[in-house]
């Protein structure tokens, strides 16, 4: 009988690290004394002449590698695909979990009154600071982007989910010329209700005198629609409501259900839809 040869596993020694290609991380502390985990990845070859459109990702311990990974199959053939190369900026916090107490201050406009505790009936962290998260992002984040990779300014995409959501349309209403694409999926609509929904009435009066060209996708899990939050239908009157003077401020916005997704799972499809939402070619472009 031939010897049984049993290859003995190697140690710790031979494994290495994995990595994202072409990714890289570094720490930011903005002017509020607010530290942040700025995660960024570029595209293989060239940029085009006008420069890489960018996609800014909230929440961005949570899935960076998912939207990477999902942009680098995709964008190989735009032609077939409909998804160009971008750069994706992850904004996210000194953590290895995908989510931070942080984000609860950056994310809200204002402190709720209304949700004092989260699901584990501890008590949420502090909140309102979106105004200040906002600026950071203009007037920090943006010039050390486009100081380091090629930018195309009139190509760039916000990406939030949950409460992330909630502060792409905060986003929205407040500067929308900050961005051309805004991605609110599953938004937490019922925080800061009244404040938001005066947002919006600002909003729009001042689009009927100065229009912006933006484009608004919210997408949410069909199993969402029964959580008693109601964040479906607050999305989707949303997006009727400014689907219904698209043509009076400049907004396209459309609404999107995807089947037997919930609240955290809706994310990868989330995902794969916003990438051609965001960087369709030019040449598809109405």
């Amino acid at each position: 009988m031939e010897p049984i040869i049993s290859e003995a596993a190697p140690s710790d020694a031979a494994y290495q690290q994995v990595n994202i290609p072409y990714a890289e991380q570094w720490g930011m502390t903005s002017r509020e004394g607010r530290t942040y985990r700025i995660i960024a990845a570029r595209p293989l070859g060239e940029p085009p002449p006008a420069g890489y459109p960018v996609i800014y990702l909230l929440d961005g311990n949570s899935v960076f590698g998912t939207m990477v990974e999902a942009l680098r199959l995709q964008c190989r053939r735009p032609d077939h695909t409909g998804v160009m190369p971008a750069i994706v900026v992850a904004i996210g916090y000194e953590t290895n979990g995908p989510y931070a107490p942080e984000r609860f201050y950056d994310l809200t406009p204002l402190p709720s009154m209304e949700y004092r505790r989260r699901f584990d009936n501890e008590r949420i962290p502090e909140q309102g600071g979106a105004r200040e998260f906002l600026h950071f992002i203009e007037e920090e984040l943006k010039p050390r982007i486009e100081g380091r990779f090629p930018v195309d300014r009139t190509r760039q995409a916000l990406f939030g989910h949950s409460l992330g959501g909630l502060f792409t349309v905060y986003a929205l209403f407040s500067k929308p010329e900050a961005f051309q694409y805004y991605i609110a999926g599953s938004p937490s609509l019922h925080w800061n209700q009244e404040y938001m929904l005066d947002l919006e009435r600002e909003f729009i009066a001042l689009g009927r005198k100065l229009p912006v060209r933006v484009r608004v996708l919210f997408g949410v899990g069909e199993l969402e629609k029964s959580h008693e939050c109601g964040n479906c239908a607050r999305a989707q009157a949303l997006s009727e409501r400014l689907a219904a003077i698209s043509a009076d401020i400049g907004v396209r916005a459309e609404y999107q259900e995807f089947a037997g997704e919930g609240h955290v799972s809706v994310l990868p499809v989330l995902i794969s839809r916003a990438l051609r939402f965001a960087l369709h070619p030019c040449s598809e472009e109405e």
